[in-house]
């Protein structure tokens, strides 16, 4: 069944749809479906001929998820293992799900993330491409949503 790529971002929730891991080991964006080419990434250098209202990077309050799968004829299942929010790798890190370094948390199969903006610091907003899945087996990942975007 082909899932619907929503790409109008500004208000209360963004669904993001299943972000899924082929290859254990290879993190996906969990921007990828909405933005395959990191355009409106913040690391994206723009052209100098491009007007900065033209391009706007998203950013949301809240990113949440759930660690299941596309069923096989309709709806979901659980995931068969466990699923890695992680960062970017630094340095030589691998920046997968055996980079500690990189490691957000961990998901269960079935299980849920949420990841706030707020947490102490005055930050009000996050970028949601600074997060990316993995996964221990081929095909698990999780449905992903944003919420309050600008």
């Amino acid at each position: 069944m082909q899932q619907s790529i929503h790409k109008d971002f500004s208000g209360a929730d963004w669904p993001l749809g299943f972000i899924g891991v082929p290859s254990p080991g290879t993190p996906v964006r969990i921007m990828s479906l909405v933005d395959p080419t990191n355009l409106d990434a913040p690391a994206t250098s723009t052209s100098p001929t491009t007007q900065l209202s033209q391009r706007q990077t998203p950013t949301c309050n809240v990113i949440m998820g759930q660690a299941v799968k596309p069923g096989a004829t309709h709806g979901i299942q659980m995931n068969a293992g466990n699923i890695y929010i992680m960062r970017a790798p630094q340095g030589t890190g691998s920046g997968n799900r055996d980079d500690y370094g990189a490691m957000v948390m961990m998901v269960p199969p079935g299980g849920s993330f949420l990841i706030p903006a707020s947490g102490g610091a005055p930050l009000t907003s996050l970028s949601p491409y600074r997060y990316w899945i993995d996964a221990d087996n081929a095909n698990d990942g999780a449905l992903v949503t944003l919420i309050g975007v600008a």
